[in-house]
């Protein structure tokens, strides 16, 4: 009993120390009814991250109400944008920042409670294993609620494509609820990513897996958007389908890095 006592100790220590070095980068516009419960969620599941919120001159009032939260608590951090400019410039912004203040883990997770903050804890535990960890809504069952018929056999319809089109071989490519070691963000050439919507999602695993960093999943529950408006578009989703054939055309050209842990062990092998 007393072993398990202290491995319990070790276990939760552990994780308290990897909160420490954990940025959430928090991406918004018009989220101003979702920042005081995000926030709220966020430090109930894991007390000693920081978060970051990327925000893009939000009219409803959501960048000053982020002022606030920051001046009274000092793990609250915002980038404030002069206009909206996409997703994906919204999180190579909060990357950038994130790596200059030197964090070690650095997650995506939306404002809107469709990603549960409890999950925090279980992603930086599959973190001490994988370089990249990912949400995944449809590994051993379906989990997404609220959402119509419709929209979920898209999603699931656009999951099965991009692994088919590019052997990107995990279950969930288009969820957008990760979390990066900082070595794989340093790899990536960041000013290089040319996906601004949800493929940002696609191309950044993409080219962690090219690269050779090991990737884990996280079973999660999705629930659709509780205030505001889906960001989706027309655009958005043409943006996507595009990017699956770039990256599929970039894969005839550049071989898969060997993950550097494999080549290490190997070595030490002898092999």
């Amino acid at each position: 009993m007393h072993n398990f006592v202290e491995f319990n100790h070790y276990v939760c220590y552990n994780l308290n120390i990897m909160q420490e070095k954990t940025l959430i980068i928090i991406p918004t516009y018009n989220e101003k009814e979702n920042i005081d419960v995000i926030l709220g969620a966020i430090f109930a599941s894991a007390p000693k991250v920081n978060v970051l919120f990327v925000d893009d001159n939000s009219p409803d009032g959501t960048g000053e109400l982020i002022d606030a939260h920051c001046e009274k608590n000092p793990q609250v951090h915002v980038l404030h944008r002069a206009e909206k400019s996409g997703l994906g410039r919204a999180y190579i912004a909060g990357f950038k920042w994130g790596l200059e203040q030197g964090y070690e883990y650095l997650f995506e997770m939306d404002a809107d409670m469709s990603h549960d903050p409890k999950e925090i804890p279980a992603f930086l535990e599959k973190a001490k294993e994988c370089d990249l960890v990912l949400g995944t809504r449809y590994k051993g069952g379906i989990r997404v609620i609220n959402w119509p018929l419709n929209r979920l056999i898209i999603s699931m319809g656009a999951g099965m494509f991009v692994r088919m089109v590019t052997a990107l071989p995990v279950s969930d490519p288009t969820g957008g609820y990760k979390c990066f070691n900082h070595k794989v963000l340093e790899s990536i050439e960041l000013d290089k990513v040319i996906s601004n919507g949800y493929s940002f999602q696609i191309e950044m695993t993409h080219n962690a897996w090219m690269r050779g960093f090991s990737i884990g999943e996280v079973p999660i529950v999705f629930e659709d958007r509780r205030y505001g408006f889906s960001k989706l578009s027309k655009a958005i989703a043409r943006e996507a389908f595009g990017m699956v054939f770039r990256l599929a055309w970039r894969n005839r050209f550049r071989r898969r890095q060997p993950n550097e842990k494999k080549q290490l062990a190997l070595r030490r092998l002898g092999k």
